[in-house]
């Protein structure tokens, strides 16, 4: 048995015999969801960088692990809010990663891949005009399709720090929407994930803003594949997606309720682009295929003990998700340290960290217990525990 010994609120340490989950196999090609994974990047912890301030990505590593999600049958969305944009991980860096990425799909048959285009190189401000945000779109999505790959068309700091008003936004999907050259997955991050987006489609109160969003869609519908709706409520997520549009998917990016939305109601269902699906992957492809042999009891069965860690990790301040995140993929031997770009490896506590391990190893994540124990320790040593 793997033994480690846990902090606990109180100040003292609890034992936690770590076990070791089935690897387990999956079927792609029965699916009836389409289902992403937003992933997240290695930095490397050997530059001579100041991490604040400056990037250095390990390639290699980031690579294998797409080549790993891609052997599982997931879709890659690439360097969207998980691979740190607009956390650290700045545009032209973004770039090389999608370049790189999508070279990489090139070289599978059936890799699917979605990648962000925004307008984080565009500095928010009220000063900025709709015209820049256009153009800051426009730079982005041209970027990425000359390397091949779909977009997502991600949220606009930018547009929510000018915009005066929802026909703004109109205004710019419209005109950004008009020139894609394939139907783009839209994203809908809501600020609970980026406070800067608060009041995003013009309107703090979500349903108000669902209006104008609805609105974007319908008049757009040709251009768009689907949205990935970020906002934590299934209730706003099934509303959202009783209105859309003929053709129009509905792709969940609700790390809290995910398996009842990709599940469906018996009428809909949304597909998948999540977060969750970095360090959930192994788990998330059996459910799935599960789900696509019509056992829809075991397809909730295998996904429920994921549940908890997916609301730990997401938990408020959920910015700071990508954090478990990284910790969960050093931890099953992803990467071989637990640093972040932007020293955002600091981002959560040790306790946040210690239950992590605790609804992970619940979860049956970890396939090598001694590994894991062997990398936590250091990590925890380096905040003053020894477990």
């Amino acid at each position: 048995m793997t033994i480690v010994h846990l902090p606990t609120a109180g100040g003292a340490q609890e034992p936690l015999t770590l076990t070791s989950g089935a690897v387990p196999t999956s079927d792609s090609r029965r699916w009836n969801r389409i289902a992403y994974a937003a992933v997240h990047v290695v930095s490397n912890p050997s530059a001579d960088i100041d991490p604040w301030l400056d990037v250095d990505i390990d390639w290699d590593r980031t690579l294998a692990f797409r080549e790993y999600l891609w052997d599982l049958g997931l879709g890659v969305a690439e360097a969207m809010d998980t691979a740190q944009r607009g956390s650290g991980l700045d545009w032209p860096t973004s770039l090389e990663l999608i370049q790189r990425t999508a070279a990489a799909a090139k070289a599978r048959d059936g890799a699917k891949l979605v990648c962000g285009a925004g307008t984080d190189h565009l500095a928010p401000s009220p000063g900025v005009t709709i015209d820049a945000v256009i153009a800051a779109y426009e730079e982005q999505c041209s970027a990425v399709e000359a390397t091949g790959a779909r977009i997502a068309l991600m949220a606009s700091r930018a547009l929510a720090a000018c915009a005066s008003a929802p026909d703004d936004y109109v205004k710019v999907y419209d005109r950004v929407l008009s020139q894609t050259a394939q139907p783009v997955i839209v994203h809908w991050l809501g600020q609970m994930f980026d406070p800067a987006l608060a009041g995003y489609w013009g309107a703090r109160d979500h349903s108000e803003a669902m209006d104008t969003c609805i609105e974007v869609l319908c008049r757009n519908a040709a251009k768009v594949d689907g949205i990935k709706v970020s906002l934590l409520s299934a209730e706003l997520e099934v509303a959202i997606r009783d209105r859309l549009p003929d053709g129009v998917r509905m792709y969940t990016g609700d790390d809290f309720n995910f398996p009842e939305l990709i599940g469906g109601d018996g009428n809909r269902h949304s597909d998948a682009l999540l977060g969750i699906f970095d360090p959930i992957a192994p788990i998330a492809a059996v459910a799935l295929t599960a789900l696509g042999d019509g056992d829809k009891p075991n397809y909730n069965k295998t996904l429920a003990p994921t549940v908890p860690l997916a609301r730990h990790i997401f938990g408020a301040p959920t910015q700071f998700y990508k954090t478990g995140v990284v910790f969960l993929a050093y931890l099953n031997g992803h990467q071989d340290h637990f640093t972040m770009v932007g020293g955002q490896e600091s981002a959560r506590s040790l306790l946040h960290l210690a239950e992590i391990i605790r609804l992970a190893n619940a979860a049956q994540l970890f396939d090598d217990p001694e590994r894991v124990a062997a990398r936590a320790c250091p990590v925890f040593m380096a905040r003053g525990v020894e477990i």
